[in-house]
Order: structure tokens, then C-alpha cells, then sequence
């Protein structure tokens, strides 16, 4: 468990495809104002973390919620819930209806009105323009994003990547910079607009999250940003997906 802030906690996890490429996951711990704890994410931490982690937060009692932001990411809700029994547990729409076994609160995380339970510590974004639980499985490219008004440490899951190498070859091999999710333009929405709504999310959020320190990105790695990185690589990775949105103007209007 890296810490990256006074409030602010990463988690990094192990995700193999089958059984050999290792992809990667994560999970956030932030303190919150009051003293309490919220996680970002469900991952089941090994020993060490998982000491850790009940540690910091006297046994997990002082954790109020567990949000998951990807509607795509549900492996390790349940070990989590199981772990953290007493702290809400936050996700989507999709979330419920694949785990419904579990004990979800009512309130999803895309909805305006739940963000705003949280708004004293956390921002949250939803990009427009984007499928959030597409029809197919495989395109991820749109989730819940999340920063941390207290250090500004942004935590998102697929929506933007960081490619790093595996193991020690990512002690020294350069991170790449912030890169939207390859399968973006199945993401997009078949309607007319839906490529400018993207744009303008994304310029939008460039400008209003500037500063951010460290990007928290599943499933590789966190990155490091100096002052104006986050806005520079947010404009830098729209750019060089221009030609995917060109192709969904002239297909869709």
C-alpha cells in the first residue's frame, strides 16, 4: 500500500488473464474530513495490506463505504464486503444486477445524488458522450471518475490508462502518458453529438481537475504529474483519438 497524500492510499493488486498476463487492479483508501475512511474500488488484499489496511481504519469499523466505480469490476466485491462487513456498500447499476446477493445500498454511484453524499471529500465525473455499461462486455471505456478534493489525487479505472511494464522492468522503463481506453470508439454513443459531448467533457475536465499530482489508474500503475501534467496529457490523449471521434461524426452527425 503506497501512500500518496496524508489522506490518500493505493492499493496495487494482481489481475491475470488466464493465468499468466498479469493486468493489475487496484483499490484507494482516503481519509475522510470527519476521520473516517472511504474505499475506492474492490480489490482482496494480500496479508500485508490487508494488516495494513485494518490497521489505519481500527479493523475496518471506521470505514463508512466501499465504492465501486467501474461497472465492469466485480470480482472482488464480495471478498471485499466480507472483509469490511460494516461499511456501505456503493456501486452501479450493473454491480447490482450481477451480484445481487450482495447487501448493495439502493443508491448508485452514477447518480448525481449519490455523489453528492460524498461531495465534501470527493469529486466525482461521468464522461458524456459514452456508453457507461455498453452492450458489449469487453469495452470498458467509460466508468465513475473520482478525485480527491484534499490532495487532488484522481483514482479511475480503465476510462484513462497508464501503460507500464510488468514487475522490475517498470522500475525502468518509462510510464506512457494518460491515454484514453483503446476500445473507446465502441463506447461512443450511436446518436448524433455524442462525439463533440466527449470533447467537451474532456476539455472541461482538464480545466477543472488541473493540478492533480497522481493519476491512480487501473489496471498498471499510478503516475506522477508535474503542475500542469494533468491538463496537458488529458488534451494530449484527446488529440490522438481525433480520428476516432472524426469517424463517429461522419457516421453519426
Amino acid at each position: 500500500m503506497q501512500q500518496l497524500a496524508n489522506d490518500f492510499w493505493n492499493l496495487r493488486g494482481t489481475f491475470k488473464v488466464a493465468g499468466i498476463l498479469d493486468l493489475g487492479t487496484q483499490l484507494s483508501l482516503i481519509r475522510r474530513r470527519n476521520g473516517r475512511f472511504l474505499v475506492l474500488d474492490s480489490y482482496t488484499p494480500d496479508d500485508d495490506q490487508r494488516e495494513t489496511l485494518l490497521r489505519l481504519t481500527e479493523g475496518g469499523t471506521r470505514v463508512d463505504a466501499i465504492i465501486n466505480v467501474h461497472p465492469f469490476h466485480t470480482l472482488h466485491c464480495e471478498p471485499l464486503h466480507h472483509l469490511l462487513p460494516g461499511a456501505r456498500l456503493i456501486g452501479t447499476r450493473r454491480h447490482l444486477q450481477r451480484a445481487p446477493q450482495l447487501p448493495w445500498d439502493p443508491q448508485v454511484i452514477e447518480d448525481d445524488g449519490t455523489q453528492a453524499e460524498f461531495a465534501d471529500d470527493l469529486e466525482f465525473s461521468v464522461p458524456d458522450g459514452l456508453a457507461l455499461v455498453p452492450d458489449d462486455d469487453s469495452v470498458h471505456a467509460s466508468s465513475v471518475l473520482v478525485r480527491h478534493r484534499r490532495s487532488g489525487i484522481v483514482h479511475v479505472d480503465d476510462t484513462l490508462n497508464v501503460l507500464a511494464a510488468p514487475g522490475v522492468l517498470g522500475k525502468l522503463l518509462p510510464q506512457s502518458k494518460l491515454k484514453f481506453h483503446p476500445k473507446l470508439a465502441h463506447a461512443l454513443q450511436a446518436r448524433p453529438g455524442a462525439a463533440d459531448a466527449f470533447a467537451r467533457w474532456v476539455h472541461a475536465l482538464a480545466e477543472r481537475w488541473a493540478g492533480t499530482p497522481f493519476v491512480c489508474a487501473a489496471h498498471s500503475a499510478v503516475r506522477p504529474l508535474p503542475a500542469a501534467g494533468w491538463r496537458d496529457e488529458l488534451l494530449g490523449a484527446l488529440h490522438s483519438v481525433e480520428t476516432v471521434l472524426q469517424r463517429h461524426r461522419r457516421r453519426h452527425g
